[in-house]
């Protein structure tokens, strides 16, 4: 695995880094969190920034500090069965319970239920209620008849197979949606500005008056002044697909090497398109992209070896068009923080090469600790499973479906079709209020108690802005930040325990109460 990532990894950072000074400076590509990040580190260097900081941080502490003790006293009840401890506590009764309709007092969710915007929260609720409250009740009283009643929980011939395959409909439908949106403004907004390239104002003087022009001069010349070479990006990426396309088929053999090839002329191209959506709109669609490659490769290898091909290509796309995305992001941040973009660029291959080592390890260390991808686990894995599934669907094409499944997603398709399109066409006061597919699609899979627990930070953060919302705004991320690090740290020494075989003292275990 660490082979694939450093064979894979680096070639998005080569891909469009000759194009960067077209990005950021010829077409003034806003790239919001580049933007923002920049903004907020410009903050610091002021003394009510620095204040401010110091204060966030200590606040980040004391939550990190909470969040961590928590998970380590939850720990202790989690026994050894399957519904042991606070993870399986039936908070609104034992019915719901069988419905995954339960708060299981996950630090980490509240914390991106806080972090998170409202309508991605309150979308994420209404995919539970709609999943779990009514569509996977309503199939579950036809077993026997729209499928085997007596079949696994992980059988895709059975209920699971509705549930992954739905989701990958709304997924789907949300993702091409937004694909050709990008494409369609990221076309339009290219064409006008190289029709109007040369009459373009600087950024600074868009008001009239030249106060800010030297700022915009020192940005655009620092930018510029250390410079990586065309030639440089250029031999990086054929000096690095040339070894990828003579590795790749030897860690994946069903990956021919003009297979390889072809992803790699054509990632570049998809490359651009994403990177300057995502200056447009901050929408980072490496994930549609690698959709189209698996379901591209997986039809053309077919039966023998076209899942493995499938996902390895995915993988592939992936890695160079968000990666590329990334780099731009982090150029645009450069720029206005007149930071060096050829250290920029060092620290990114560096950050990297580091991802790439750390990455594998801290995979290792879950497989080897936690039983990862189970239906009924902790660590579902979703986005594996529904990967896999996708590669399948490429291959084998819709016999792969249970009974009625077809016509069901076909449904859901075009609703997550139908609700973008509400949300472009309906003016903001009312779009704000319509949910997102992408967020829906979620729960169908996972369970409904996630978003039970992002609710509940998402209200916490709605009553916090109600009552102080300069306070909210200011510590809110903070706050999440903390809770997501404390459970996310605690997971090391409890992975730790579990390969050394040191299992919980009880198990704490919520059944129904029988009268004598």
């Amino acid at each position: 695995m660490i082979g694939f990532m450093f064979v894979v990894s680096f070639l998005g950072l080569f891909s469009l880094v000759a194009l960067r000074k077209v990005m950021v400076i010829d077409y003034k590509l806003t790239y919001p969190s580049g933007t923002a990040t920049a903004l907020l580190i410009n903050s610091f260097h002021t003394n009510a920034g620095a204040e401010l900081a110091e204060k966030q941080v200590r606040c980040l502490g004391k939550y990190l500090s909470i969040s961590f003790l928590w998970s380590c006293f939850k720990w202790f009840f989690s026994g050894v069965g399957d519904s042991c401890g606070f993870d399986n506590f039936p908070t609104l009764g034992l019915a719901a319970f069988k419905n995954t309709f339960y708060f299981d007092f996950s630090p980490t969710y509240v914390g991106c239920g806080i972090i998170c915007s409202h309508i991605v929260n309150c979308s994420v609720f209404l995919g539970a209620i709609l999943s779990w409250g009514f569509l996977w009740p309503f199939i579950s009283k036809h077993a026997g008849d729209w499928y085997p009643d007596n079949l696994e929980s992980n059988d895709f011939k059975g209920l699971y197979g509705y549930k992954v395959f739905i989701a990958i409909s709304l997924i789907l439908g949300d993702g091409l949606y937004n694909l050709i949106k990008i494409i369609y403004v990221a076309v339009k907004e290219l064409l006008n500005a190289s029709s109007k390239r040369n009459s373009l104002p600087l950024a600074g003087s868009q008001d009239g008056g030249n106060c800010e022009l030297p700022l915009e001069t020192l940005r655009n010349a620092t930018f510029v002044k250390d410079s990586i070479p065309s030639w440089f990006a250029a031999s990086g990426y054929i000096g690095l697909a040339a070894i990828s396309t003579a590795t790749i088929p030897i860690i994946f053999p069903q990956m021919r090497w003009y297979l390889v090839l072809a992803c790699y002329l054509i990632a570049p191209v998809l490359a651009f398109c994403n990177s300057y959506g995502t200056g447009l709109t901050d929408w980072n669609l490496a994930s549609t992209y690698g959709k189209i490659g698996l379901f591209t490769f997986a039809a053309l290898v077919g039966s023998k070896g076209g899942v493995i091909a499938g996902l390895a290509a995915c993988g592939v796309m992936m890695s160079i068009v968000s990666t590329a995305a990334d780099l731009m992001q982090d150029f645009k941040t450069g720029y206005l923080t007149l930071s060096s973009p050829r250290s920029m660029f060092m620290s990114q291959l560096i950050g990297t090469a580091l991802g790439c080592v750390i990455a594998p390890l801290t995979f290792w260390l879950y497989w080897s600790a936690f039983n990862i991808g189970a239906p009924d686990g902790l660590y579902k894995a979703p986005y594996a499973v529904i990967y896999r599934q996708m590669a399948i669907l490429g291959v084998e094409g819709f016999s792969a479906l249970p009974e009625h499944c077809l016509e069901i997603c076909c449904v859901f398709f075009i609703m997550a079709l139908v609700i973008n399109f509400l949300r472009d066409v309906t003016p903001k006061s009312v779009s704000a209020y319509i949910p997102i597919p992408m967020a829906m699609a979620v729960p169908f899979y996972i369970g409904a108690y996630f978003a039970i627990d992002m609710f509940v930070g998402t209200v916490i953060v709605f009553v916090w802005e109600r009552l102080k919302k300069a306070e909210a705004d200011d510590y809110a991320g903070a706050v999440a930040s903390g809770l997501i690090c404390g459970d996310g740290i605690w997971t090391i020494p409890s992975a730790v325990l579990s390969i050394f075989r040191v299992n919980p003292p009880i198990c704490m275990y919520f059944g129904p109460a029988y009268s004598s």
